[in-house]
């Protein structure tokens, strides 16, 4: 059955925007920022002035320049009592908004009543140069300052104004007109682009063996003893010792995560729960992580004594005692993991830790941030409706952040940035923001940034070299349903380096090799992967400007893992998707076996005692067959990278309710009688797999009661059958035995019987453990 296709609004569409100011060679094309449109921007860089003249009373100058293009003024920082200032900052002022013909930038001396005017400087942009890189930096140069009647007065200004493009190296730092309303350096600095890189992680293995001569305060008991090891905020604890002895043994691993620069040390507490809720500590160590050993393969590290520590209160004084306990242990950095801190159906990096274990890359991801269309008004200023969007890419241990546009629903970036890869079988994550922390956030309380939407492109479903440039809608899941918050222009270029090297990638294992020689519980790594988050987010927050905590966690699908209805639903229909073409062959088989096209079945016939006769042919046939298919449906390849589908994610089809679900804390944070009424609707679907699960299991039980003799005359039916069936098959050909249970299944409906063949009567009436279950 044929899909719906899903809401033209809710679709991808292909582009043709002029790429690079239109320099296409091929299908690539020449130039540094060859995947972004062009825009032009008039730059002014303000470097110093000299022999300024004093205007306030006492003979000296506060000075600043102002820089004015129309109706856009930027304005420098301001000195006091100075004569020859440096300022050297620049400012940019977007092509397609000059409203003027001239630019004028005036030296201003800072007063409290006002501002006083030492003198300007004026350009025609008619005169203007042009810079294109890679051409050398224009160079700055001295210009006499003029009054406002054009006559030359005291005191000079070094400038250098030039026309450019978002090429240019003073554009990340320039001052930008589009951002005139941003007032303060901090907010500044939010508006900012900016390429983070996530902390290096290690897994850190903590093998507690055994302690020695411990000393615990009441010696008449058995000491109940485990042990308690921090890192940060990760917690862990080792069973309590069966040998209840002073000298107790665990040979226990505690796994942690565990970030470079190392700031926090490994605290291990060896412990006596003297009562249920009393635990007594009996010695400690703190042990800092940069001075552990380092393991990069299944080799075990040597073995260590530690030395445990006291404190007891001494007149409300700490005082250490000196004791003889130790602890036994092996402590190791694992260098030979990747430390998941990704979902695993979206990761972007598989590498191993240690970077003496990584392989070259294979090639170059190249994306471009050009716009986006459409969106919504996130948050409400003046009155009305207003975004500030900016864009987060995350690709391996890199994350870049676009420059914030101010007050746009049509935001244009034209950015480009580029990773290397490692493995194609990875995923690129685009997400748009609303930045929150400007006008003044920051003392309000400042809000969360808003998520407007992501899109994942997985490099293995792009063709190496072409340029993709397409139109990405930007879906979210509300409470109140799915709902498109504008759509995102990108282009895309995977660039392969080695064709044979990244095709021998596609034999080798995903992750590094120490995960299938000593692998991690599915339970450890979920565990270690919410560690891992929470440390990435945490950095990344304390980063200048900081890449916020929603804003990881959003990249990263910190969530995605919770309980949903919905994606219950989705995934059901996605296996029977799966089999839906094993269903399909089913039928037709059914239709074959039934002669609902006689000349197809004689042809069937026919193919199968050909097999028979000539076993051989099989296996070729299988596989020619899958090639011809392979070549077939090859005309239909996808020529568009996927997005996401609302219908496959039953995103428009959820019920209200169900979402309410989806979004609720936990723990849940909704009333009472609804929780029970969703309770009463998870019992009822677990009842119903509950059945399927008894179902699956009386089948195998009925296939074990076979030989089991539970039923005697069943079994020995069975057996009896089994040695005449040995017999048979040993005197008769088994091409003949296939031949006549071909013929037999295949045979015409005249010789069928509406009711169930012997075979499966004598199954179904075998015992299974039913009997027994309360």
């Amino acid at each position: 059955m044929m899909q719906r296709p899903p809401p033209e609004d809710f679709s991808l569409k292909e582009t043709r925007p002029h790429l690079g100011g239109g320099k296409v060679t091929g299908d690539k094309l020449t130039s540094t920022y060859d995947l972004v449109e062009q825009m032009q921007y008039l730059y002014v860089r303000v470097v110093k002035a000299k022999e300024l003249p004093g205007k306030d009373l006492t003979g000296s100058c506060d000075p600043y320049v102002e820089v004015k293009l129309g109706n856009y003024k930027g304005t420098t920082r301001h000195f006091e009592k100075k004569s020859n200032p440096e300022w050297n900052q620049v400012f940019a002022f977007s092509k397609d908004r000059i409203q003027a013909s001239f630019l004028e930038a005036t030296v201003k001396d800072k007063d409290v009543v006002k501002d006083d005017l030492i003198g300007r400087v004026v350009f025609d942009l008619n005169e203007v140069p042009k810079r294109v890189p890679p051409d050398s930096p224009l160079a700055p140069q001295w210009y006499r300052l003029e009054d406002r009647k054009g006559e030359k007065v005291k005191g000079e200004l070094m400038l250098a104004v030039w026309f450019g493009t978002q090429a240019d190296e003073a554009f990340p730092e320039a001052w930008h007109s589009d951002a005139a309303t941003v007032s303060g350096t901090d907010a500044l600095a939010n508006i900012r682009s900016k390429v983070y890189l996530s902390p290096k992680l290690w897994y850190l293995r903590v093998n507690v063996i055994e302690a020695q001569d411990l000393i615990p305060s009441d010696k008449g008991r058995y000491p109940e003893v485990y042990v308690k090891a921090i890192v940060g905020n990760q917690a862990q604890r080792t069973r309590v010792s069966q040998s209840r002895t002073i000298n107790p043994m665990w040979n226990e691993d505690l796994m942690f995560v565990a970030a470079e620069p190392f700031e926090e040390p490994l605290i291990l507490s060896v412990e006596d729960r003297v009562a249920p809720n009393k635990d007594e500590v009996l010695g400690r160590c703190a042990i800092p992580l940069q001075y552990l050993d380092r393991r990069f393969d299944h080799r075990p590290v040597n073995t260590k004594w530690y030395n445990l520590e006291k404190h007891i209160m001494v007149d409300g004084e700490k005082k250490e005692i000196k004791f003889a306990s130790k602890i036994h242990m092996r402590i190791c950095l694992e260098g030979g993991y990747h430390v998941l801190d990704e979902s695993t159906h979206y990761s972007s990096d598989l590498r191993p830790t240690a970077k003496q274990l990584w392989k070259p890359n294979i090639g170059v991801l190249e994306l471009g941030i050009l716009n986006a269309t459409g969106l919504m008004p996130m948050k409400a200023k003046d009155g009305r409706g207003t975004t500030d969007a900016y864009c987060v890419a995350k690709y391996g241990q890199k994350w870049i952040r676009t420059r914030t546009i101010i007050d746009s629903f049509t935001p244009r970036w034209n950015e480009q940035y580029t990773w290397e890869v490692f493995d194609p079988c990875t995923v690129v994550t685009v997400g748009v923001f609303d930045n929150c922390h400007l006008h003044g956030g920051e003392k309000n309380g400042g809000g969360k940034d808003s998520r407007v939407g992501k899109v994942r492109i997985r490099l293995s479903t792009l063709e190496t070299d072409r340029v993709y440039t397409h139109s990405y809608p930007l879906l979210v899941l509300h409470p109140n349903g799915v709902k498109k918050m504008g759509e995102i222009h990108l282009a895309v270029r995977f660039t392969c380096s080695s064709l044979l090297n990244m095709m021998h990638m596609y034999s080798l294992p995903l992750l590094p090799k120490m995960h299938y020689i000593h692998p991690l519980t599915v339970s450890q790594l979920d565990n270690l992967r919410h560690q891992a988050t929470q440390i990435v987010s945490m950095r990344l927050t304390r980063a200048e400007p900081p890449l916020r905590k929603e804003v990881v966690e959003y990249m990263l699908d910190v969530g995605s893992h919770m309980w949903s209805m919905r994606r219950s639903k989705a995934n059901f229909f996605r296996i029977m998707g799966v089999l839906s073409g094993l269903i399909a062959v089913g039928k037709w088989f059914e239709q074959i076996c039934n002669w609902k096209n006689p000349i197809t079945t004689v042809l069937i016939h026919l193919l199968f005692i050909i097999l028979v006769l000539y076993p051989e042919l099989i296996l070729p046939t299988i596989f020619l067959y899958l090639f011809l298919i392979g070549v077939w449906y090859y005309r239909w390849r996808p020529r568009h990278p996927p997005h996401m589908d609302t219908r496959l994610s039953h995103a428009d089809s959820a019920h209200p309710d169900e979402l309410d679900e989806e979004f609720d804390t936990f723990p849940t944070s909704r009333p009472s009688d609804i929780v029970r009424m969703r309770y009463d609707r998870l019992r009822s679907i677990a009842g119903r797999i509950q059945t399927v699960v008894g179902d699956l299991a009386t089948q195998g039980e009925r296939l074990q009661s076979l030989l089991s003799w539970r039923d005697p005359r069943a079994t020995a039916l069975f057996v009896l059958f089994c040695l005449i069936a040995a017999v048979v098959l040993y005197v008769t050909p088994f091409q003949v035995v296939a031949l006549l249970v071909g013929i037999y299944v295949l045979r015409h409906p005249r010789f069928r019987y509406r009711l169930p063949s012997v075979p499966l009567n004598f199954f179904r009436r075998l015992p299974a453990r039913t009997d027994c279950m309360l």
